[in-house]
């Protein structure tokens, strides 16, 4: 879907002459001048708009989840506590990245280091995501799937030809590690 939305976007980005780096932002940008040009445009740009409240609704409530659990089986809160203490923290964060953007926009907490210099909350969180959280999530992930599954099951869940799951598999063992290892230390060099 992701690809989709790419090809659907990137066209009205270059025709109206936007900022193509704009990251996620760009959805906000891009699809209201596309609605505006087609026909009843505001009803289906409401629409979307709305599905897409719902959609980070329900991912935010999954990516919650975990939190909860982890509070409920090693704190021993109950569910409505933890689900509440975590939903404020993180809307406390939430609330901190967008103020950054505007009234909190010279706050910058980690300011004294120079990787880190003038950079908000909001920067200081998307630099978190985007070059340690991801890239470790992906090489932990590989080595996990390379290193401690069994072969067998992998074999049997892809469905792959012997040949082609061979290769995969070297490849996700051996080089995928390597190739995530040399991205993560150079995005935080």
């Amino acid at each position: 879907m992701a690809l989709l939305a790419g090809l659907a976007i990137f066209p009205i980005v270059f025709a109206n002459g936007l900022e193509p780096g704009a990251g996620p932002g760009l959805i906000f940008q891009t699809l209201p001048l596309a609605f505006g040009q087609m026909p009843m445009g505001s009803l289906f740009g409401t629409l979307f708009f709305v599905l897409l409240i719902f959609a980070a609704w329900t991912s935010g409530i999954s990516l919650l989840e975990p939190i909860v659990e982890w509070l409920e089986e090693q704190k021993g809160m109950n569910r409505t506590v933890s689900t509440v203490g975590a939903g404020i923290v993180c809307w406390l964060l939430g609330v901190a990245s967008v103020l950054s953007l505007n009234l909190w926009s010279d706050v910058t907490p980690l300011g004294m280091f120079a990787m880190f210099e003038g950079k908000t909350i909001f920067d200081l969180l998307d630099f978190l995501t985007a070059n340690i959280l991801l890239p470790l999530g992906g090489l932990l992930v590989a080595v996990f799937v390379g290193w401690t599954m069994s072969r067998q099951a992998l074999e049997s869940e892809l469905g792959m030809s012997a040949g082609t799951f061979s290769l995969w598999y070297r490849v996700l063992r051996y080089f995928t590690p390597v190739a995530v290892a040399i991205v993560f230390v150079y995005n935080l060099v």
